[in-house]
C-alpha cells in the first residue's frame, strides 16, 4: 500500500494496482489524480470535438454556451484547452459551496467505498442520521428524501392533495393547488401543466388539471383564489429565479402565509434554487434576516407548511432533493404510496450532511448577504453609466441584470459570449436577462475582479 498526500489536509492509502489506473499530475495545491478514460470512452482533446459529439449523439434539449469544461475548483472552471473562468451560474445554484469542495468530496469517496445503494427495501445506517440532521437543521419533524428538484415538487403536490382528502375533508380527485404566473418548478408533465411558458408546454399535452394560476407578488389575487372550493395548497417560489430573479415585496410571504392559514390551506415553498444560503439567508423565506451563524428564524422568517429543497443540498456532487413537513402533514404517506429506488441512498445522505455542514461552518449565507450588496452596487453603477444595462435586481448572490433590448433579441446572449471570452461564465434567461449567481465561497477581491470583467464587456456594447 502507498500513502499519498493530497494538499495539506488529507492522505489516503492506495494499492499499487489502483495507483496504476490513475494519471498523476501536480498543481500548486499538491498532487492531484485523474482517472484514465474507460476502455471504450473517446478521449476529448478539443472543445470542437466535444461539441460535435454532443450535437450528433445527444438530444438537443439544451442550448449551452460554446465552452467545454473539464475541471472545477471553488469559484473557477477550466475548459479542455486549459482556459480558466469565473463561474457565475453555479450550475443553477447547485454548487453554492464551490466546485469540488474537499469536505463534500471526501464524504462521497468514503461512502462510495462502503455502501452505495440498498433501495428502501432495507434500512441503512446513514439515512436515519441524515433525516435527523436535516429535520433539525431546517426545523421540521419529517423529511421525504428524493433525488431531483422536479421529483421533490411532484412529491409535495401528492402529499398536499392527500392531506386535503384525508385531513381536510375534500372530495377525492377535486383538490386544487394555487400557483404563480411565470413559475418554474421543473419540466415534468404535471409541472408544465400549470406553467405559462409556452415553449415548455407546446405539443406536450394533454395536461393535468387541478391548478389555479394567479399573478406573482399579488396578495389580493391570492385571497380571491383562496375563495375557490377545494383548495389544498399554495405552491410558491420565494424568489422567481428562472423567470428573471423577481424578488417580491418584503411582506408578501408573510401575508400569503396568513391568508393560507385563514383558509386552512398549506403554504409550500419551493426553495430548490433560492435555498441553502443563496439569497443571503439559509432560506429565502427567512426574509431580510441578520443571522450571524446558524438560522435563528428571526421575525422576518415565514415558516412554510412544506419546504422543498434540492440543488445545493448536495453541493453539486450527487442528485439529492427533499420535502420537509411536520407529522400531521407527512403522516398521510403510507408504505407503497410514494418512493424512489435512489431516494435516501447512503451516498446522497452522507453527501448532503457534509454539504449542509459546509454552509454553516463557512458562513456562506452571511458571505452571500455581504457580497450581494457589493455586487448590486457595482451593477447599479453600470445602469447609470451604460444605456445597454436597464436595471439590476436580486438578493444575496442571486441577481439579474436586465439588458435594454427585447426578449427576442440576441443581445444578452452575445454579451454572455463576450463575457465567456473575457473569462466569466453566465447565461441569459428569458432573452434579455442575464442571471449572475456565483458560488458562495467567492471572496470580495474575486467579486470585484468579476465586476471589472462585466464592466469591461458591457462597455463594448
Amino acid at each position: 500500500m502507498w500513502l499519498i498526500g493530497v494538499g495539506s489536509k488529507a492522505s489516503f492509502l492506495v494499492s499499487w494496482e489502483r495507483l496504476k489506473s490513475f494519471t498523476i499530475f501536480t498543481t500548486l495545491s499538491g498532487v492531484r489524480f485523474k482517472t484514465k478514460n474507460t476502455k471504450n470512452m473517446e478521449t476529448i482533446t478539443s472543445s470542437n470535438q466535444a461539441i460535435t459529439l454532443e450535437d450528433k449523439y445527444g438530444a438537443h434539449n439544451y442550448h449551452p454556451l460554446p465552452v467545454v469544461l473539464t475541471r472545477g475548483e471553488g469559484v473557477y472552471l477550466w475548459d479542455v484547452e486549459g482556459k480558466k473562468y469565473f463561474d457565475f451560474l453555479s450550475a443553477y445554484s447547485a454548487v453554492n459551496q464551490g466546485h469540488c469542495h474537499p469536505r463534500i468530496k471526501d464524504a462521497l469517496i468514503e461512502q462510495a467505498g462502503t455502501l452505495t445503494l440498498t433501495s428502501r427495501a432495507f434500512y441503512n445506517d446513514v439515512l436515519g442520521p441524515f433525516e435527523k440532521y436535516i429535520t433539525e437543521y431546517f426545523g421540521f419533524e419529517k423529511v421525504l428524501p428524493m433525488n431531483t428538484g422536479a421529483e421533490a415538487v411532484e412529491t409535495a403536490i401528492k402529499i398536499a392533495r392527500k392531506w386535503g382528502y384525508e385531513k381536510n375533508g375534500i372530495e377525492e380527485n377535486q383538490a386544487k393547488i394555487i400557483v404563480a404566473e411565470n413559475n418554474f418548478h421543473g419540466r415534468t408533465t404535471t409541472i408544465i401543466s400549470f406553467s405559462n411558458d409556452e415553449n415548455a408546454r407546446k405539443n406536450f399535452g394533454p395536461f393535468t388539471d387541478g391548478f389555479i394560476r394567479i399573478p406573482y407578488n399579488d396578495v389580493s389575487a391570492l385571497k380571491e383564489a383562496l375563495k375557490a372550493e377545494n383548495v389544498v395548497a399554495f405552491l410558491i417560489e420565494p424568489i422567481q429565479g428562472e423567470a428573471g430573479v423577481y424578488v417580491p415585496a418584503d411582506d408578501y410571504l408573510k401575508e400569503a402565509k396568513a391568508a393560507c392559514e385563514a383558509s386552512n390551506v398549506l403554504l409550500i415553498a419551493d426553495e430548490i434554487q433560492t435555498g441553502i444560503a443563496r439569497t443571503g439567508s439559509l432560506l429565502a423565506v427567512c426574509g431580510n434576516c441578520s443571522c450571524e451563524k446558524n438560522c435563528e428564524r428571526q421575525a422576518t422568517y415565514v415558516r412554510p407548511d412544506m419546504l422543498i429543497l434540492g440543488k445545493a443540498i448536495s453541493g453539486g456532487f450527487y442528485p439529492v432533493s427533499a420535502v420537509l413537513a411536520d407529522n400531521h402533514i407527512m403522516d398521510v404517506i403510507k408504505p407503497g404510496q410514494h418512493g424512489s429506488t435512489f431516494g435516501g441512498n447512503p451516498i446522497g445522505a452522507k453527501v448532503a450532511i457534509a454539504a449542509l455542514e459546509v454552509v454553516s461552518d463557512e458562513n456562506l449565507a452571511q458571505n452571500a448577504r455581504r457580497l450581494g450588496i457589493i455586487f448590486r452596487d457595482r451593477m447599479q453603477a453600470l445602469v447609470e453609466k451604460y444605456p445597454i444595462v436597464k436595471l439590476v435586481r436580486g438578493k444575496g448572490l442571486l441577481n439579474a441584470v436586465v439588458i435594454n433590448d427585447t426578449e427576442e433579441s440576441s443581445t444578452a446572449w452575445n454579451i454572455c459570449v463576450a463575457l465567456m471570452n473575457n473569462g466569466l461564465l453566465a447565461k441569459p434567461t428569458h432573452g434579455n436577462i442575464i442571471r449572475f449567481a456565483p458560488p458562495l465561497v467567492m471572496t470580495e477581491d474575486q467579486l470585484h475582479e468579476c465586476c471589472d470583467i462585466i464592466e469591461k464587456t458591457i462597455k463594448k456594447f
